[in-house]
């Protein structure tokens, strides 16, 4: 069994920064893929970005390429994600998950994710 706890979300103005992190415990992680996902009132839940636990690649979704960096701590089995220059529409339940990784592509879907935190609130007021 996989446990992930997030922390990190709060208010902040638009332009403003905030780190995520997600501690993982429970089992070794070096065949998982750990995800960022978030979901909006009334839209569904969307790939933010993906580490490969035991490459340390990432993957990124376009709309955060150049302002959301994933990284790991491999000693601490947690995950961060960085979120600079944040806009309003960045405004959402940020979750994070865990996976076995299969493929760059399969990583991006929800329903490839075995294990999720219980999600925490980003709020970016313009």
């Amino acid at each position: 069994q996989v446990q992930l706890r997030e922390s990190g979300g709060g208010l902040v103005q638009a332009g403003g920064s905030l780190r995520l992190s997600c501690a993982a415990s429970g089992r070794p992680f070096s065949s998982y893929v750990m995800g960022w996902f978030r979901q909006a009132p009334g839209k569904e839940r969307e790939f933010v970005a993906t580490i490969r636990w035991i490459t340390g690649t990432t993957y990124y979704a376009d709309f955060v390429k150049g302002r959301f960096t994933i990284s790991r701590d491999n000693a601490e089995n947690t995950v961060f994600l960085q979120m600079n220059s944040l806009k309003p529409e960045d405004t959402a339940v940020y979750y994070c998950a865990a996976g076995m990784w299969r493929s760059p592509s399969l990583s991006r879907r929800p329903r490839e994710y075995e294990y999720w935190g219980q999600g925490t609130q980003v709020t970016v007021s313009s």
